[in-house]
């Protein structure tokens, strides 16, 4: 009897341990998937406060904005249910409804092309992450398909001009130091780049006038140089057949 009683009771505790054990694994994957979750919010509303940032550099229209306000707050929303941060995320979850409540302006289109390739290399990348974002909203259904078209045309624009200014501006330059063959490279990325775009629009007819009009100034130096430097050998030549059949003098 007494052997029963002690089989059973270590028969119990087995299975009570098991049982500890099991809702202690529980608890574990848990609080695992939050801090996963936490985590990947986290990276959401840090990858899109560094996108609103850089309207300082990229001009942003009301909608691409919103976009971003509206990403922030729904990350918010996901961390403050299942966060034991206290009132910091809920505090940051009410200022990001109050911003989605505030009127905002379109971002001017007028922009200062860098001054350096690291500075415009940043530029092109902070665009190319806009799209990124804007496509991935889409993708879960918070952008409507008409807004997301109409948004990600308009940065494609953008960097479709960030690139023809700047392999202009590189062409003038090299032009400038006399650097003719570089120039000439410069110009014909840039004619390349136009000619390749599906749409046309009074920047794409006007740049491709201004490119053309270069390379046929460099075409015609080119030729001139050439002009040139073929006169000039063709007298050389005339000189040393000069000399060489002149009469000799009589000493």
């Amino acid at each position: 009897m007494i052997v029963s009683i002690i089989i059973v009771l270590i028969v119990a505790l087995i299975v009570i341990a098991l049982l500890v054990s099991a809702v202690q694994q529980h608890k574990e994957k848990q609080e695992a998937e939050r801090r996963k979750e936490l985590t990947k919010q986290k990276a959401i509303i840090e990858e899109t406060e560094e996108a609103l940032m850089n309207s300082a550099n990229i001009p942003l229209s009301e909608a691409t904005q919103r976009i971003l306000q509206r990403r922030i707050h729904d990350a918010l929303s996901q961390m403050v249910p299942i966060s034991s941060g206290g009132s910091g995320l809920k505090n940051r979850l009410k200022e990001a409804k109050e911003r989605l409540q505030n009127p905002i302006q379109d971002g001017s289109d007028d922009f200062v092309l860098p001054g350096n390739d690291k500075q415009l290399i940043s530029l092109i990348q902070g665009i190319k992450k806009l799209r990124t974002i804007i496509r991935s909203e889409h993708n879960k259904g918070k952008v409507d398909s008409q807004a997301f078209i109409a948004e990600d045309k308009r940065l494609e624009k953008l960097q479709l001009r960030i690139n023809i200014e700047s392999q202009i501006k590189r062409g003038l330059a090299a032009q400038t130091a006399g650097m003719v063959g570089s120039a000439r490279q410069y110009f014909e990325k840039a004619a390349s780049t136009l000619n390749s775009v599906s749409f046309n629009d009074d920047y794409i007819t006007a740049k491709r006038a201004e490119v053309e009009g270069y390379l046929e100034t460099i075409s015609n130096e080119l030729k001139a140089s050439n002009a040139t430097s073929l006169k000039k050998k063709n007298e050389q030549e005339q000189d040393d057949l000069d000399v060489l059949f002149a009469p000799k003098k009589k000493w």
